[in-house]
C-alpha cells in the first residue's frame, strides 16, 4: 500500500510548532509511550467498556484517546454529517442506542413498491439486504469443491483444507452435542436449571452421562460463572451446527433462495430492502460494528460510538459462511453511489474467485472519494506469506490509495498487545487498533462484548468518520494517511499469532508500525486542512 513517505514523529512536530498560538502549541500529540508503566493487574469494569477510548499515558491502556480528543479538540466543535456504510451481516435499525444514527434515504417514499430514486433498488430505505432471505452460506473453499476438479492447485488446496475442516467440524460437533446433553441431564437430575459448583460436588449420580463429566464440570465451573459456560456452550454448538448445515455443507445452494446468478456480476436486480435479515440474531455482527463506529455518545445506554455527526447505511452483504465476491463488489457500489464517505469491511476469505469485481468496486470507490476500512482477519497469519481477501494489492502492487486495513490489539500494553488472533505484516496489515473484548450494542436492545479484528476496523472507521466530520476537505487517501502516520509508535517486542516463541518489534507489525490514535489524528487532520 503506497502512501505519502513520511516520518510520522517528525510530520507532527513540525505541523504542531508551525500552528499559531500557544493554545495550539500546548496541544502536542502523543509520541512517546516507552516509560509507560505496564498495566498487570485487572482492567476496572467501567474501564474495560471502553478501553477503546482511552488515554495511553493517562490510562496505561493503549486506547485510541477518543474521549481525549473531545475534551480538548472537539468540544466546542460542530462537525458535518458523514454517512459511513457498513457492509456486514445485517444491522438492528430499531435497536435503542443505534436508531437515531441510522441513514435514511430522503429520496425514497417507503412502501409504495417503487424505486423512486431509479437507484435500481426498491424502497431502499436504511441501505439493501444482497443476501435476501438467507441467513447461512457455504464456505469459498466448500463452492470451489462443489465446482468439481479442474485440476489446478486452487481446487488441490480447497479440497484438502475442505476435508480438514468437515473432520474437526464432525468431531468438534460431537463433544459439544455431548457437553450439551450431560448438562441438560445435570439440570434434570437437580431440578435446577442454573446449578453451582457445590451442586455438583454433593450429586451422587448413577447416569453414567452425568459421571463421566461431573468432574470437568466442577472444574470449568470454578473457574467460570454458570451463564457464562451455558452461553459457550450454546454459541460453540451453534456454531459446529451452522458449519455442517450450511458452510461445509455440499448439498446446499443458498443462491437458489436468493434467486440470482452469483456468477453474473450484471444480474442486479436480486435482494430485498430488509437490512436486518430474516434471523434478527444474524445481524449480531453488523449490529455490533455499528455501534463501535456511532452508538449514541453520553445516553447513558450501553457503550458510546467513537464518532458523532454520523450516519450508518445497513448494506447486508456477509452471511454466516463466506460472502460472494458480486454481493462484496455491489454492496460497495450501492455505498458509494449512496453518498457514503466511508466503508466499513468487517469480513474476508482465503480464497476470491471474482475478485477483480472487487477490485473494480475498490477503485470506483477510489475515485469517488470513498475511503475503505477493512479487517486483516483472525488467523493468526503473517500476511507478508499469505494471500486474504479482499485487498489493494495484485502481488507488490497496489490497486488503489483508498484503503487501509487493520489488525487488532488487546488492552493491556506490553509483550501482549497485539490479539493472539490477529493477522499482521508489513505489507497488507496498516496500522493496529482496539479489537479485543469490545463492548457494543448486538440486536434487541443488547450489549455485548465481542473480538476480532471485525471489532478493530470500525474503531478505524469512527476516527476516519471524526476526521471526515471536523475536516471535510480532507481526501480519503489523506485520511489514510493521517490514520497511519499519526498513529502511537512503539518500539517493544509483542508476541505474535498468540505463540509467546514468536515474538518481533511492533514496529514490524504493520506497514505504518503504530496504534490508530484520535487525538492525534485530529491535530493532524487540522494542519493538513490548513495547507490546502
Amino acid at each position: 500500500m503506497n502512501i505519502i513517505k513520511t516520518s510520522s514523529l517528525t510530520l507532527l512536530s513540525a505541523l504542531v510548532l508551525a500552528s499559531c498560538g500557544a493554545s495550539k502549541t500546548a496541544m502536542a500529540p502523543i509520541a512517546n509511550i516507552e516509560t509507560i508503566a505496564l498495566k498487570n493487574g485487572p482492567i476496572k469494569e467501567d474501564d474495560l467498556k471502553r478501553w477503546s477510548h482511552l488515554d495511553i499515558l493517562k490510562d496505561t491502556i493503549p486506547g485510541m484517546s477518543v474521549d481525549k480528543a473531545y475534551a480538548e479538540l472537539i468540544k466546542n466543535k460542530k462537525g458535518t454529517k458523514v454517512i459511513v456504510g457498513v457492509v456486514d451481516s445485517g444491522v438492528d435499525i430499531e435497536h435503542e442506542d443505534l436508531k437515531a444514527v441510522i441513514w435514511t434515504n430522503t429520496k425514497e417514499i417507503p412502501g409504495n413498491g417503487i424505486d423512486d430514486d431509479n437507484n435500481g433498488y426498491v424502497d431502499d430505505i436504511h441501505g439493501w439486504n444482497f443476501l435476501g432471505d438467507i441467513n447461512g452460506e457455504n464456505l469459498e473453499m466448500t463452492r470451489i469443491v462443489k465446482k468439481g476438479n479442474d485440476g489446478s492447485d486452487t481446487y488441490k488446496r480447497a479440497k484438502a483444507e475442505f476435508d480438514k475442516e468437515v473432520q474437526e467440524a464432525m468431531a468438534a460437533k460431537q463433544q459439544y452435542d455431548f457437553l450439551y446433553n450431560a448438562d441438560k441431564a445435570i439440570r434434570a437430575e437437580l431440578k435446577k436449571e442454573n446449578y453451582s459448583v457445590e451442586d455438583l460436588k454433593a450429586l451422587k449420580s448413577t447416569n453414567p452421562q452425568i459421571t463421566q463429566v461431573q468432574p470437568r464440570f466442577v472444574q470449568i465451573l470454578t473457574a467460570t460463572p454458570k451463564d457464562k459456560f451455558d452461553e459457550q456452550i450454546k454459541e460453540a454448538k451453534q456454531h459446529f451446527d451452522n458449519q455442517l448445515e450450511y458452510n461445509l455443507n455440499l448439498e446446499f445452494d443458498g443462491r437458489k433462495i436468493v434467486g440470482d446468478n452469483p456468477d453474473d456480476i450484471t444480474d442486479t436486480k436480486y435482494g430485498n430492502n430488509d437490512v436486518v435479515g430474516p434471523v434478527k440474531d444474524g445481524a449480531l455482527h453488523g449490529t455490533h460494528v455499528a455501534g463501535i463506529i456511532a452508538q449514541v455518545r453520553g445516553n447513558d445506554l450501553g457503550g458510546d460510538g467513537v464518532a458523532n455527526n454520523v450516519q450508518i447505511m445497513a448494506v447486508r452483504a456477509v452471511p454466516d459462511g463466506d460472502e460472494y465476491d458480486k454481493d462484496i463488489a455491489l454492496g460497495i457500489r450501492y455505498a458509494v453511489d449512496n453518498g457514503a464517505k466511508i466503508i466499513n469491511g468487517s469480513f474476508g476469505k482465503g480464497y476470491s474467485p471474482q475478485k477483480e469485481w472487487v477490485y473494480e468496486a475498490l477503485k470506483y470507490a477510489a475515485e469517488k472519494d470513498v475511503l475503505v476500512v477493512l479487517a486483516a482477519g483472525n488467523e493468526s497469519t503473517d500476511l507478508d506469506t499469505a494471500e486474504r481477501f479482499p485487498n489493494d494489492r495484485i502481488g507488490s502492487e497496489e490497486i488503489s490509495n483508498n484503503v487501509i486495513k487493520i489488525g487488532a490489539l488487546g488492552p493491556k500494553y506490553g509483550t501482549d498487545l497485539l490479539a493472539p488472533f490477529s493477522n499482521y505484516g508489513t505489507q497488507d496489515v496498516d496500522v493496529f487498533a482496539p479489537g479485543v473484548q469490545i463492548y457494543a450494542t448486538i440486536p434487541d436492545n443488547q450489549y455485548k462484548y465481542l473480538q476480532g479484528t471485525s471489532m478493530a476496523s470500525p474503531n478505524v472507521a469512527g476516527v476516519a468518520a471524526l476526521i471526515r466530520s471536523y475536516y471535510p476537505s480532507l481526501t480519503a487517501p489523506q485520511v489514510k494517511q493521517i490514520l497511519m502516520d499519526s498513529g502511537v509508535p512503539t518500539n517493544i517486542e509483542v508476541v505474535v499469532a498468540g505463540e509467546k516463541g514468536n515474538k518481533r518489534p511492533f514496529s514490524k507489525a504493520s506497514k505504518s508500525g503504530k496504534m490508530v490514535n484520535a487525538y492525534n489524528a485530529l491535530i493532524m487532520a487540522e494542519q493538513m486542512a490548513k495547507k490546502k
